[in-house]
């Protein structure tokens, strides 16, 4: 039986305070820099390249906050401001700016349709594009926004990441997921893998640390090893780990079964996709695109 689920109050008060970053990013073509050439004083403009390979501009918030993973690969160079610089901009800068923004598929960008009072939304945040009014968040602006709508706006936000509905955890649930099993996480970071690892761990109040980190693909295998799991060709069974590869062989999900028919899962890192309890239709379905391997702990091991 399907049930909702929900963030507490305290987290979605955090995820508000945190969710817009304290620098904005701009994204833009090679041939849009000379359209702002005159207006970068105060900004650092990064090569692509640069940028996404520098230690101050990947952190977790920011990745999640921007959407990186959604940016264009037209995208070659990136604006990095301080909150006001943009209020600094002539309107059609500024305007022009934003449009690129939506255009190069940047986070903090998307239809006000979505909000429950459009009007409390600043105008001069606001693009019309194809008939359809679009707002961009910047730091500066949402500092300033009555608490009302920044509550509407990431509660709204965060539905479009994962269904708010899960499924009873069954009686099978291993102790120590049950206060995790469809509950959301507070800060942003642990993603899929980690939460397998916590899953599979033969000493929980150990490992219970592991949960919360944002595990690579790698390391996530290692560990795997390390537990004495190794690949089967059997259909899954309670205890073992479903591993998602793309063509590449690199790993791209995964979940624990609970039961031969549940499982605990984890759909993304930010905080808006919680861990929560989900049949193998909906993860067949959301990972369609990948190869599915099970993997099971050795009986001679942990």
């Amino acid at each position: 039986m399907n049930i909702k689920i929900k963030p507490t109050q305290q987290q979605l008060d955090h995820w508000i305070e945190n969710y817009i970053p304290e620098k904005d990013l701009f994204f833009l073509r090679t041939n849009d820099v000379s359209s702002f050439q005159n207006e970068l004083l105060g900004t650092l403009v990064f090569p692509k390249s640069e940028f996404f390979t520098h230690s101050s501009y990947n952190g977790i918030q920011l990745v999640n906050s921007y959407m990186y993973w959604m940016i264009s690969k037209e995208a070659a160079f990136v604006i990095v401001a301080q909150p006001e610089w943009i209020t600094s901009l002539p309107d059609d800068n500024r305007r022009e700016l934003f449009t690129l923004q939506h255009e190069l598929g940047r986070g903090l960008v998307g239809p006000l349709s979505l909000l429950s009072d459009q009007h409390s939304f600043p105008e001069d945040y606001v693009l019309n594009l194809n008939g359809e009014k679009i707002g961009v968040l910047q730091r500066k602006m949402w500092v300033k926004l009555p608490a009302s709508i920044k509550e509407d706006i990431v509660y709204k936000t965060a539905q479009q990441y994962d269904e708010w509905t899960s499924l009873q955890p069954p009686a099978s649930t291993p102790s120590h997921l049950t206060n995790y099993a469809n509950t959301f996480s507070t800060e942003p970071g642990a993603n899929c893998l980690s939460a397998t690892l916590f899953a599979i761990s033969s000493e929980p109040h150990l490992e219970e640390w592991i949960i919360h980190e944002w595990i690579h693909g790698d390391t996530f295998m290692q560990k795997l090893t390390q537990a004495s799991f190794s690949k089967v060709e059997d259909k899954f069974q309670a205890g073992d780990a479903v591993v998602w590869v793309d063509e590449n062989g690199n790993v791209q999900h995964a979940a624990y079964c609970i039961d031969g028919q549940l499982f605990f899962n984890k759909n993304g890192q930010t905080s808006f996709n919680p861990w929560k309890i989900v049949d193998w239709t909906e993860l067949e379905e959301e990972w369609k695109r990948f190869t599915p391997s099970v993997y099971r702990r050795d009986s001679r091991g942990l």
